[in-house]
């Protein structure tokens, strides 16, 4: 099994429910910090209304202040072809323009049916070719929804071969409660690759039910390209009630061992981890963070004691 690109999203899913608004200048040393450590891809912020996700309020300040190269390789969460229009205007060329299978959730995030996010997407499509970036579809509740239960494959199916979500590179399936398990996943990420047009497939993994790394790993055999997680297993959505933190990024790294992964990056980031945890007041979720720190000193991955 080829080891998938790993997006870490730590800045964006893993602050939003911290209740924190950590510096901008903070954000960019975290920025930096990881893609010095080689990971491949990052998640940086949101324009969702500061007024109800405190966290991505400086999202805008964020992208201004990183270079072109930083931002090559970070998404920003859209909903709306506005959101892609000003984080455009500030730098950004990856858009992750994100709605819900499910209506209710759609409602409870974002304020409109699916359907009218699915009709808004072809300017957003638009807007972000203009600004000479690339935009990802992002499907989150594809597998259950915090009110409305089970959520139907067909509608998955449907929605990414809907004509109005052409020109999307990705797509992302969103494990928003983290209730789904690895068959659910394995028969979902098969029937995208083979029912809808081909693109880069994206797993969207949480641990509430402690099938986060088994779910990435069954996404990755079904033909996954990328995975997100974050450091810690931080975050969840405010908007969804059951959903804890993601797939802790040094779990899936550790189990998945892409090339640039070694004991010395993953002494860098548990040590960027435990800095931010204690820093926000949150758990560490990790276990692979705190195997690292266990007293088992014949083993690579043990970082040492001082």
């Amino acid at each position: 099994m080829t080891a998938p690109l790993l997006r870490d999203v730590t800045l964006r899913d893993g602050l939003q429910l911290t209740g924190k608004v950590l510096g901008t200048e903070r954000k960019v040393d975290i920025v930096r910090r990881l893609l010095a450590a080689g990971v491949p891809a990052l998640e940086i912020g949101s324009m969702a209304r500061p007024d109800l996700v405190p966290p991505m309020a400086n999202s805008l300040e964020l992208i201004a202040a990183l270079t072109p190269d930083d931002l090559a390789k970070c998404w920003v969460w859209v909903a709306t072809p506005r959101h892609v229009e000003k984080a455009a205007a500030a730098g950004a060329r990856n858009f992750q323009y994100c709605f819900s299978v499910s209506d209710a959730h759609n409602r409870a995030n974002i304020g409109r049916d699916t359907e009218a996010s699915v009709a808004a997407m072809p300017d957003a499509i638009r807007l972000a070719r203009e600004a000479g970036g690339e935009i990802q579809l992002c499907l989150a509740t594809t597998f259950t929804c915090p009110f409305d239960g089970r959520v139907d494959p067909a509608r998955v199916l449907a929605i990414a071969n809907d004509p109005r979500t052409e020109g999307a590179v990705d797509i992302v399936l969103a494990d928003t409660l983290g209730q789904a398990h690895p068959g659910q996943v394995s028969a979902l990420v098969a029937a995208v690759r083979a029912q809808t047009p081909p693109r880069r497939i994206v797993f969207h993994g949480h641990d509430t039910w402690g099938m986060g790394v088994a779910n990435t790993l069954a996404a990755v055999a079904a033909g996954a390209d990328m995975v997100d997680g974050a450091l810690g297993g931080l975050g969840g959505c405010p908007f969804a009630p059951g959903a804890s933190g993601n797939t802790a990024s040094e779990d899936i790294l550790f189990a998945t061992r892409p090339d640039w992964f070694t004991p010395d990056t993953l002494a860098s980031l548990v040590g960027l981890t435990e800095e931010l945890l204690a820093e926000l007041g949150e758990p560490n979720r990790s276990r692979t963070a705190e195997g690292a720190r266990s007293k088992s000193a014949a083993f690579e991955w043990v970082i040492p004691g001082d």
